[in-house]
């Protein structure tokens, strides 16, 4: 999976809302910082792997990575935020100027 750019989804993000909204602006500084948290979760998992094992005393048992469930909750969170962001929307292109040739033809009454 490639790596996404965080500098350019930050300068992409901050040219689709209102700059001047200072809510807006941390909403999309927080929502850059969870990106960077998923990443770091995810060099985690691909150093130790999905599954680690602990060892109290005697016994010794497998479980799931505990970035996996901080992944679940990074992306809900990720989710929410981009819900709650306030994007512009661009504007549609104008609909072309009928030409001449596109106009209805009117036939005649006899």
């Amino acid at each position: 999976m490639r790596k996404v750019n965080l500098a350019k989804l930050k300068k992409q993000l901050l040219a689709r809302i209102d700059t001047e909204d200072l809510l807006e602006v941390k909403k999309v500084n927080d929502l850059i910082r969870l990106h960077e948290l998923d990443a770091k979760c995810d060099e985690a998992i691909a150093r130790d792997g999905v599954s680690i094992v602990i060892e109290n005393g005697s016994q010794k048992f497998i479980k799931s990575h505990p970035s996996m469930n901080e992944k679940m909750k990074i992306n809900a969170q990720k989710i929410a935020l981009e819900k709650s962001i306030k994007f512009k929307l661009k504007a549609a292109p104008a609909p072309a100027e009928p030409s001449v040739d596109d106009k209805p033809k009117r036939g005649s009454l006899l």
